[in-house]
């Protein structure tokens, strides 16, 4: 039992084998030549893992800029990172959070089958920090680990992973000028709302990406060129307030400290660079190769995929909304030192990729001001709300860690608190949730209707 819950979460887990297992089966039920069967799938499974490379390398490129930032401020507390918290809750919850991602999975297929919400959620590490999230607040809120608690667990993660990319869809449209694939992040709740927030207080007539530049700045309309220097500006200047002696003995192994900046600014746009390419691939592969899902098993189906992908529709929104993201989470972070309260400290990861997305979604309906109100809006539900599912999480709470997108926090918090009235109260709401999902799905118009107006 161990072995197989292990080889389905090894699977699950690895967002390019679920995808290109996705991709060999669309392409199979499209009775597809062989050639074109091999092709597709191995192209959907080495983009991704070009993707992830990608996102990989960025991530890397940010941590020696999160150590400097923290040793600059001497600020202590909790950083929202979902890796950190997951690797930490799973050493305890393990065999629940397999075993509701598993009923998870199934129950995002079925609603995705038999009602409106034709979104198939495949973003495998999503999925698993969901699930282990849910996993900790129904255990934390006394349910114990059950079927009882796995059956919920997996009700409630399916329900959630269906519903919120319908919320993200009018804008992705609007973003990749389509109606083929959806967002599959766990911030897709910040980004709707970033995208309505666009949409009422912007101007879609001015877009980031109209940004006029003198012809003797034409060469920063290069994004990796522009994302370089802009990046190497902003290392530089947190590696001067940080001091030569820490960054060369702490982080660069002697080499000087301003070259050291400079370098991680240039892998930091080469990540960028590496997601573009994998994003391209996986956009040319594996919507035709999901129209055999579609056709065959769940009509209509859109895959949800991971966030970089919209990156490569809108590269000045993506520098914008971290460089917004970050600074609003800074100054939260100095506002909850006055206030003595726990202090998030704002986990650079989350701020890059959360609210990069969450100014393309402004964008996408507001424009550059849109931009920069849904990067704001976005960055203060992560910084604020992290001190709030806190007290839900048990034995987590004392972590110096916690989780940093909207799509943990909101309905974390909400599970959370609906467990303090007791498990009877808590199973009846997983379960109304669902039901108001399928009677809501009951009166919307058809995908098709939807796509074409």
């Amino acid at each position: 039992m161990n072995g197989l819950l292990n080889l389905f979460e090894s699977i699950a887990t690895t967002p390019a084998l679920l995808v290109g297992l996705i991709a060999l089966i669309g392409l199979l039920l499209q009775k597809k030549s062989a050639t074109e069967t091999i092709q597709g799938t191995i192209k959907t499974f080495a983009g991704f893992l070009i993707l992830t490379g990608g996102s990989t390398i960025l991530s890397n490129a940010l941590t020696p800029f999160a150590k400097m930032f923290k040793f600059a401020l001497g600020v202590q507390g909790v950083v929202p990172s979902n890796e950190a918290v997951v690797a930490i809750a799973l050493v305890k919850y393990g065999s629940v959070t397999a075993l509701i991602m598993l009923v998870g999975m199934i129950v995002n297929v079925l609603l995705a089958r038999f009602t409106k919400f034709k979104y198939i959620f495949l973003t495998g590490q999503a999925m698993l920090y969901v699930s282990c999230l849910t996993a900790v607040v129904l255990i934390s809120a006394g349910m114990g680990s059950s079927w009882q608690t796995i059956l919920l667990g997996g009700l409630f993660e399916g329900t959630l992973l269906t519903v919120t990319p319908a919320f993200c869809q009018p804008f992705m449209r609007e973003i990749t000028h389509g109606d083929t694939v959806a967002m599959g992040h766990t911030g897709n709740i910040g980004y709707a709302i970033a995208g309505l927030v666009g949409k009422w207080f912007g101007d879609k007539k001015h877009s980031t990406e109209d940004i006029e530049l003198p012809k003797s700045l034409g060469f920063l309309r290069d994004s990796t060129v522009s994302i370089t220097i802009v990046m190497a500006i902003v290392y530089i200047i947190l590696a001067i307030i940080a001091g030569p002696h820490f960054v060369e003995s702490k982080l660069s192994d002697g080499t000087n400290y301003i070259i050291f900046a400079i370098v991680q600014a240039g892998t930091f746009a080469a990540g960028f660079a590496v997601v573009l390419q994998g994003v391209r691939m996986i956009l040319a592969e594996i919507v035709p190769a999901f129209q055999g899902i579609a056709q065959k098993i769940v009509p209509n189906s859109k895959p949800a995929l991971d966030v970089p992908i919209i990156f490569p529709f809108a590269p000045n929104a993506v520098l914008l909304g971290f460089i917004v993201s970050f600074a609003v989470g800074t100054i939260s972070m100095f506002a909850m030192v006055a206030m003595h309260t726990v202090v998030i400290i704002p986990g650079v990861v989350g701020h890059f990729f959360c609210g990069a997305a969450a100014a393309i979604y402004g964008n996408s309906k507001g424009g550059r001001r849109g931009a920069i109100i849904g990067a704001i809006v976005n960055s203060l539900i992560i910084s604020w709300l992290p001190l709030y599912i806190l007290p839900v999480l048990g034995n987590l709470k004392m972590a110096a860690s916690t989780f940093a997108d909207t799509d943990y926090l909101v309905p974390g918090i909400i599970l959370g608190n609906l467990g303090h009235l007791g498990g009877t109260v808590l199973a009846f709401s997983i379960i109304a949730f669902t039901v108001i999902v399928v009677l809501v799905s009951m009166f919307m118009k058809s995908p098709k209707t939807d796509a074409e107006k």
